[in-house]
């Protein structure tokens, strides 16, 4: 089993590696599901990824995956400077307004990845198609090498028949990485379930700063003085099973 670690740092990536990940997801915005990180975060990660398959994603803003032009111009721009940074790859999806899979931009960009050698993950853009076996179909299609779902549930659990459903019928011509909602405590039943050859998961701690000040007179000294971190042992868990 290949695991994946969604991070949005560069702390995040040197503890994925060192904890035996195969490849990390690159964001910013995780609160809100993820979009485009900086140009000097792509950069420094690329720069200390050794042992680590780096895909980036390539979401310009929150929200759903209707895109207007200005925004496909804007993601278009995104993964070139990936293919430039020597990126492994990328992460995207985009659909029409009736939820099928926008194939033809979907297309373009894969395109352009390809032009530098990189590989293209389709995300949970897909739990939310209006079809999801259509879906995979679709997806194949436009040459990306793997999607990204829960099966269209809130998480893996709730969504293992699909997801077993999923992985059955892609077979050999793209892989299903089940992600949302893994833990060490689920990720054995959902393998075993599933016959799944990738995961993907944040693999989360909070941790507190180390400010000595904090203003009394503000409120939520907690959210401000505290960050969530890339967890080393639950990776290791994970891997270790």
């Amino acid at each position: 089993m290949k695991l994946e670690v969604c991070i949005d740092s560069l702390q995040g990536a040197v503890i994925a590696q060192s904890s035996g990940a195969y490849r990390v997801e690159l964001c910013a915005g995780l609160p809100e599901g993820g979009t485009t990180p900086s140009s000097g975060l792509i950069q420094k990660v690329c720069q200390v990824a050794e042992n680590l398959k780096v895909y980036v994603l390539i979401r310009p803003r929150g929200g759903d995956f209707l895109y207007s032009d200005d925004e496909f111009e804007i993601m278009q721009a995104d993964v070139r400077y990936c293919g430039t940074a020597g990126c492994d790859g990328v992460v995207m999806g985009m659909l029409n307004a009736d939820g099928t899979v926008d194939k033809n931009r979907c297309r373009e960009l894969v395109k352009i990845a390809k032009e530098y050698g990189m590989g293209v993950t389709f995300h949970r853009a897909f739990d939310r198609s209006n079809d999801l076996f259509q879906a995979l179909e679709d997806v194949i299609e436009t040459g990306c090498e793997r999607i990204l779902t829960s099966g269209g549930y809130d998480n893996v659990i709730e969504g293992k028949e699909v997801l077993r459903r999923l992985i059955e019928k892609a077979g050999q011509r793209i892989i299903i990485m089940p992600g949302a909602g893994v833990t060490p405590a689920n990720a054995k039943e959902l393998i075993q379930y599933t016959g799944l050859q990738e995961l993907h998961g944040t693999f989360r701690t909070v941790y507190t700063g180390n400010m000595q000040y904090k203003n009394p007179h503000l409120s939520h000294p907690e959210q401000e003085y505290s960050f969530w971190m890339t967890d080393a042992e639950k990776i290791k868990k994970i891997i270790h099973l």
